[in-house]
């Protein structure tokens, strides 16, 4: 607080006609500390310049803002851009050290020349290379010491998050202690380029299989806790401005792939890239995007997936009390609160914005409706849903930035109607019910086997796992039952 109040980056003078008066005030107050050289520059400027000094979660918290202009204004959200992939780099013959440490210096290396820093981020920075069988790749360094300053902010966050669940009731709904230990997490994950050479190639098979996006393949022989090596991905980078500007671009098209490939690796996969800001997106011609970058994963389990497709689905059909009933069922809700009431106050967010295009959004004010309904409701902060929350955020503020006339619930409507007649239908139903009944046979069976087992009344010899013919007469039971049932739904 002290660092950005010195930079005049915490209520920076150029707010003031924005602020009530007795806020005007107190900004007047805080910068009577600021530093000498604190006014140099544009507000965004200053920010970020302070973001960078404050190390990684300062960095991550300055590229997760840069991408909503809608709400901060497109100077704003420029001027923090650079804090996505333009920081200042360490040199190359360091890089060129640390692979050699990691991969080995012999004349058969993996890497046979190595270019400058393309790409300079907060944990790590990416440099072109040329690899010894010709082909053109991207190797991924973690930069010197960055584990200790991971440390150093993992500190901070714990020290701050305790500070103001303590003192501040309010904010205890919003679970400060347990946010921050899923930003750390998170971090911590981001600091083995193995883990990240595994989601890489994990989500590249998912990408390939839906073909709304891809990614690199991953070189493996080049792969080390603190080096990647992945195939050098096609197009420009959607940082750089260029890159929108490429003749033959499809850019309506652009957006809804972006919208769409982020839908079904959430939706069908439960696996998502959970940080696809500009800086970790390429673009090529006519509407191809390629994601790199996979530090960040994001996780659904089955149940989490099909409350975030039937909200979906209920805003897209405009099914407001199905919407709040989801929220009751999936404890986003606490059940004192009056299920009719909720969905009364998600209908004055929904209808304002139900199938407008962005430009005629304004998405500051809608989430600060959204954040005071969440407050009269009492909602809490889900920490496994936080990943989550912060890249459907990040993702349509892209996709704004990629055509401004996009329309979100257009895009999504089809994947999210996909996934609701895939895994909703009688049949789904039919399969599900197969499914729970046969885990619900091995149960019983494994039980009547201990049982006979620990009985000393039973046979010397008893048949491992129960008998075989309760099993078998189950099993006949089971079938008839749901070739009934598949009768009766045709």
């Amino acid at each position: 607080m002290w660092i950005l109040v010195r930079a005049d980056a915490l209520a920076p003078r150029e707010l003031d006609p924005l602020l009530p008066e007795a806020a005007r005030a107190a900004a007047r107050l805080l910068r009577l500390f600021a530093g000498p050289g604190a006014r140099v520059g544009r507000p965004g400027e200053r920010l970020a310049r302070t973001l960078e000094r404050l190390g990684p979660v300062g960095i991550k918290l300055g590229q997760f803002l840069s991408t909503r202009a809608d709400i901060l204004g497109a100077e704003f959200a420029a001027d923090l851009a650079r804090l996505k992939d333009r920081l200042a780099p360490f040199s190359t013959e360091l890089a060129q050290a640390e692979i050699e440490r990691a991969l080995g210096s012999a004349p058969c290396c993996l890497v046979a020349e190595l270019g400058e820093p393309v790409a300079a981020a907060s944990l790590a920075q990416a440099h072109r290379a040329r690899l010894r069988d010709g082909r053109e790749a991207a190797v991924k360094i973690l930069r010197p010491e960055i584990e200790r300053r991971v440390a150093d902010d993992a500190a901070v966050l714990r020290l701050g998050a305790r500070i103001v669940q303590s003192l501040v009731p309010r904010s205890r709904r919003l679970a400060p202690r347990a946010f921050a230990a899923t930003v750390i997490r998170s971090l911590q994950l981001e600091l083995d380029m193995r883990l990240e050479a595994a989601a890489a190639d994990e989500l590249g098979s998912i990408m390939e299989h839906d073909g709304f996006m891809s990614a690199p393949k991953v070189v493996w022989e080049g792969v080390a806790r603190r080096v990647v090596v992945l195939e050098w991905a096609p197009g420009l980078p959607l940082s750089d401005p260029a890159s929108l500007e490429q003749a033959g671009l499809d850019r309506p098209r652009l957006a809804t792939n972006l919208i769409c490939g982020f839908l079904t690796q959430a939706l069908d996969h439960g696996v998502f890239h959970a940080d696809l800001h500009e800086g970790n997106l390429f673009v090529d011609t006519p509407a191809k995007l390629t994601a790199v970058d996979f530090g960040i994963i994001g996780r659904l389990d089955a149940a989490e997936r099909r409350y975030l497709a039937e909200i979906l689905w209920g805003f897209l059909q405009r099914d407001y009390r199905r919407v709040a009933d989801v929220h009751f069922q999936a404890g986003y809700v606490s059940p004192d609160q009056d299920s009719a009431t909720f969905a009364q106050a998600l209908r004055a967010v929904g209808e304002p914005v139900f199938g407008r295009n962005a430009s005629g959004l304004s998405m500051g004010k809608l989430l600060a409706q959204l954040f005071e309904v969440t407050a009269i409701f009492d909602m809490v902060l889900r920490p496994e849903l936080v990943l989550l929350q912060k890249t459907m955020v990040t993702v349509e503020g892209v996709a704004r930035r990629i055509d401004p006339n996009h329309d979100i619930w257009s895009a999504a409507e089809p994947v999210v109607r996909r996934w609701i007649e895939r895994e909703l239908s009688p049949t789904a139903s039919l399969r599900r019910f197969v499914h729970d009944a046969s885990a619900a046979l091995r149960a019983m069976s494994r039980l009547v086997g201990a049982a006979a087992a620990a009985d000393p009344r039973a046979s010397e010899t008893p048949v491992e796992g129960g008998s075989p013919w309760l099993g078998f007469a189950l099993g006949v039971l089971v079938a008839a039952a749901a070739f009934s049932a598949a009768l009766f739904l045709r």
